[in-house]
C-alpha cells in the first residue's frame, strides 16, 4: 500500500471516530422537545363548578399564548390526585396546585415549584381585607358569640366542623398545632367533615357544631347572605402562616422556559386584564417567586397529623 493511501485511510478512520463521538454526545431529540414545549397544557382543579371555572380560565389561554409565542390549552381536572397523575405522565405541563397538592406531586417527582400566589391580607378584628398583598394566610377556629368556648382548651369534648384531612387551614394546621399544645382533636372531640368553608361557618351559626376549623376569614364568604355574621360567629384562635397555592411545572421543563413562563405569569398578574381573570378563577391577585423550603412547615405538620391518625 502506498504512503498516500495509508494517509487517506488514517484520515478516514479519524473522521469516523470523531463523528461517532459527536453523535454520542447529543441529547435525544425527545428530551429536548419535552424540555421546551411546542405547546403548553395548563390544568386547574375546580373550586366551583368545573364548567363555570373553565369558562373563567379560558381567556388565560390567549394571554399566555401571546407572551410565550406557542399555543396554550387550559383544562380542568376532577381533583388534585388526577392533576398530579397527569403531570407525572406528562399529559399536563403546568398545574395550579394547593400547597399540600404541590408537596405530594414534588415528592412523587411529578412537579417543581414555579411561582406562589398572592392575595390581599386580612385584618382583625372584623376580618376585612387589606390593600397589602401577602403570600400566606392563616387558619382560624370559629365559635358562636356567647359560646362557653373562649379558648382552644375549651374545645375538649366539643363538636367541630372540619374540612378534608388534607386541607391545611381546615384540618392540618389547627389539628397539628393543638396536638403540640396537648389537645388531640380526633380523640378528644367530635369531628364533623363538611364540604366548603361556608358550610362550616353556617354549622357554627346554627349550632350544628360548637366550632369550626377554616381559613381566615371564611365569614366573608357568607356575609352577603347572612348579614351580621361577623358579629354572630367569632374567631378564638389563629394558626401560624400557611404558604399560598402554587403554580407548578413538570420537572423536565427547561430552566430557560421556566424563566419565560414565570415572567409571563407575573406580568399577567400585574396587568388589568390578567388580574381580572385570575381573581375570578382562584381569587389570586398575582404571583411571586418562591422556593421549595417555604413549604417545609406543611411537611412538618403533615407528619404530626399522620402520627395522630395511626
Amino acid at each position: 500500500m502506498s504512503k498516500i493511501k495509508k494517509v487517506w485511510l488514517t484520515l478516514m478512520v479519524l473522521l469516523v471516530a470523531v463523528g461517532t463521538v459527536a453523535c454520542s454526545t447529543k441529547k435525544p431529540s425527545s428530551t429536548a422537545d419535552n424540555a421546551t414545549p411546542k405547546e403548553l397544557k395548563v390544568q386547574f382543579v375546580p373550586s366551583v363548578g368545573a364548567n363555570k371555572l373553565e369558562d373563567r380560565a379560558k381567556p388565560l389561554e390567549k394571554l399566555l399564548s401571546k407572551r410565550l409565542g406557542i399555543p396554550v390549552h387550559i383544562s380542568m381536572s376532577t381533583d388534585y390526585n388526577g392533576l398530579v397523575e397527569a403531570m407525572k405522565s406528562k399529559q399536563v405541563d403546568v398545574g395550579f396546585l394547593p400547597s399540600d397538592g404541590y408537596i405530594m406531586a414534588h415528592q412523587q417527582g411529578a412537579a417543581d415549584l414555579l411561582l406562589q400566589a398572592v392575595r390581599y391580607g386580612i385584618k382583625q378584628p372584623g376580618g376585612q381585607a387589606t390593600k397589602k398583598l401577602v403570600n400566606s394566610y392563616r387558619g382560624e377556629i370559629l365559635v358562636k358569640r356567647g359560646s362557653a368556648i373562649k379558648r382552644w382548651q375549651d374545645l375538649k369534648g366539643k363538636s367541630i366542623s372540619v374540612a378534608d384531612v388534607t386541607s391545611d387551614s381546615g384540618y392540618v394546621f389547627p389539628v397539628a398545632e393543638l396536638k403540640q399544645r396537648g389537645l388531640d382533636i380526633p380523640k378528644s372531640c367530635k369531628v364533623v367533615t363538611v364540604k366548603g368553608a361556608d358550610q362550616a361557618v353556617i354549622n357554627v351559626l346554627n349550632g350544628d357544631t360548637d366550632a369550626a376549623f377554616t381559613f381566615e376569614d371564611a365569614r366573608n364568604n357568607v356575609k352577603e347572605d347572612i348579614p351580621g355574621i361577623m358579629n354572630k360567629v367569632v374567631p378564638i384562635y389563629f394558626t401560624k402562616q400557611i404558604p399560598n397555592d402554587t403554580i407548578s411545572v413538570v420537572p423536565s421543563m427547561s430552566k430557560a422556559f421556566r424563566q419565560k413562563l414565570a415572567k409571563a405569569f407575573i406580568a399577567i398578574g400585574k396587568s388589568k386584564e390578567g388580574k381580572a381573570i385570575i381573581e375570578k378563577v382562584y381569587t389570586h391577585e398575582g404571583y411571586v417567586r418562591a422556593k421549595d423550603s417555604d413549604y417545609d412547615i406543611i411537611r412538618k405538620y403533615n407528619k404530626i397529623v399522620s402520627a395522630i391518625r395511626k
